[in-house]
């Protein structure tokens, strides 16, 4: 293969693995979905060994050809480049697996006040006119459970949100307040 075709098979490696690491986590962020997250942990195993043995190619051409080592060089650091951007990603998708993104929808026909989201890590929310939402990150502090209390025309009323939670349990959900909810576990 010629040093050209290594240099271009290098910097496509490079950004295709970004493209579509890149992806695959913005639809983890986007969904919370267990699917998307282990093609995830696929796409890291396979693309860790493609990457490598691209890299072992472009040093082997480089150790060969003194005339192009510099642009042989850069086309292996920009392959390394994505090895901290998917640490970056790793380190979120586990913040993400112990957190809660919770969206309350007030489904009621009335004002709710001071809405107190309690168990694991707990949150407020001061008011929800009828209809309205407010998404809600609770961190997942070890098994707990997520209920509500809240007043509805001066009367405090409860509901439980979801029933367990333990570390890595963490997703993106959604609670309709003073409505019927499936829970999503």
């Amino acid at each position: 293969m010629t040093t050209k075709r290594h240099i271009k098979l290098g910097r496509q490696t490079a950004l295709i693995s970004f493209f579509l690491g890149t992806c695959i986590f913005g639809l983890y962020f986007l969904t919370s979905s267990f699917e998307i997250l282990f093609i995830g942990y696929g796409f890291i195993a396979l693309t860790a060994l493609i990457n490598v043995g691209v890299l072992i190619s472009i040093l082997v051409k480089a150790k060969n050809d003194k005339d192009n080592r510099i642009k042989l060089f850069t086309a292996s650091g920009l392959m390394l480049l994505n090895i901290p951007v998917m640490l970056f990603y790793c380190w979120v998708v586990i913040i993400l697996l112990n957190t809660m993104r919770i969206t309350f929808t007030n489904s009621t026909q009335t004002t709710l006040t001071n809405i107190n989201i309690v168990g694991c890590g707990g949150e407020h929310i001061d008011k929800l006119e009828s209809g309205e939402s407010e998404a809600v990150w609770i961190d997942i502090t070890g098994d707990c459970s997520i209920n509500i209390d809240y007043l509805s025309e001066g009367k405090k009323k409860e509901e439980i949100v979801t029933g367990y939670l333990t570390s890595s349990m963490g997703k993106k959900m959604k609670h309709n307040i003073g409505g019927q909810n499936e829970e999503q576990f």
